[in-house]
């Protein structure tokens, strides 16, 4: 009798047991926390205001992926280096790649005549964007994506999912709504300037313009600091968005030239629908 009640707890315990996930940054935290609720257990990777381009994973962190049964990863750069060495430490534990089906956009980068060319356009250059989480249509794909994922891995719990999966995607889709009525009364300009190229799936989602101050990882050399500040006036940019992970010296430079304000602002934040909100707001010019 003993036995059997021993095995019943355990079998029962396995059953009950949430599936160890780890993801790379916040926004992935967000959605996968909208669609695994509490049947999952989430560790993050990169926490809040530090850059995912060059992470070192802590002690603590390393301990999370030994226990780990998921790991999705999102495309940036840190998981370049150490995915292969996460993989290497747990064998049992399956890498998903979120990203899938989604169709990356090449990096903002500096052509031959020393100016910048805009996240929006096509380019003949190595390198993609990783930020694909700042366009709601891409925020689809992801969702979709962690839910096939979940389903696959813990069937049992598969309607528990789907069903948080169909409201998330509604809240996706009213935000991409709130989005286009915010930019529809746009008059004088469609483009915007930040520091770090962070919003060309944005700026290609509702038809703007992003001007980088930063490019390549690179501040601007005096010369091309005015060719910024001059095609910001061409342009009527009435604000420039800064990543509270970067210096913005340069940003600030420009803001004064041009009167302007700086706006701190970050790809990062977990949450994610009032960011892309307020990034629209502040380019349509409201309060």
């Amino acid at each position: 009798m003993t036995k059997i009640l021993i095995l019943f707890i355990l079998s029962t315990t396995y059953i009950l047991s949430n599936i160890n996930t780890i993801v790379s940054i916040v926004p992935q935290q967000t959605f996968l926390k909208a669609i695994g609720g509490d049947k999952i257990n989430i560790t993050l990777m990169v926490q809040a205001g530090d850059s995912p381009h060059a992470y070192e994973p802590k002690p603590s962190q390393m301990l999370s992926v030994n226990k780990a049964d998921l790991y999705m990863a999102i495309g940036v750069e840190f998981e370049d280096v150490w995915l292969a060495k996460f993989k290497s430490l747990n064998k049992q534990m399956h890498i998903i790649d979120i990203s899938k089906g989604v169709k990356k956009m090449h990096m903002l980068q500096k052509c031959e005549h020393g100016h910048e060319t805009h996240a929006h356009e096509t380019h003949n250059h190595t390198g993609t964007d990783p930020h694909i989480w700042t366009s709601p249509k891409n925020v689809k794909i992801i969702a979709e994506n962690i839910y096939e994922t979940l389903a696959k891995y813990d069937p049992s719990n598969i309607k528990y999912y789907k069903e948080n999966l169909k409201r998330f995607l509604t809240s996706i889709e009213n935000t991409d709504k709130k989005i286009k009525k915010i930019l529809s009364g746009l008059k004088d300009s469609r483009t915007f300037m930040v520091f770090h190229p962070s919003w060309g799936y944005f700026a290609n989602a509702y038809n703007l313009k992003q001007i980088a101050v930063e490019v390549e990882g690179k501040s601007p050399k005096p010369r091309e600091l005015v060719h910024l500040i001059n095609e910001a006036k061409e342009e009527k940019v009435n604000a420039i968005f800064t990543q509270p992970e970067f210096s913005d010296s340069a940003a600030k430079i420009i803001a004064k030239e041009l009167h302007i304000p700086v706006v701190k602002v970050t790809p990062m934040a977990p949450n994610w629908s009032e960011n892309l909100i307020n990034m629209a707001k502040t380019i349509a010019g409201e309060k």
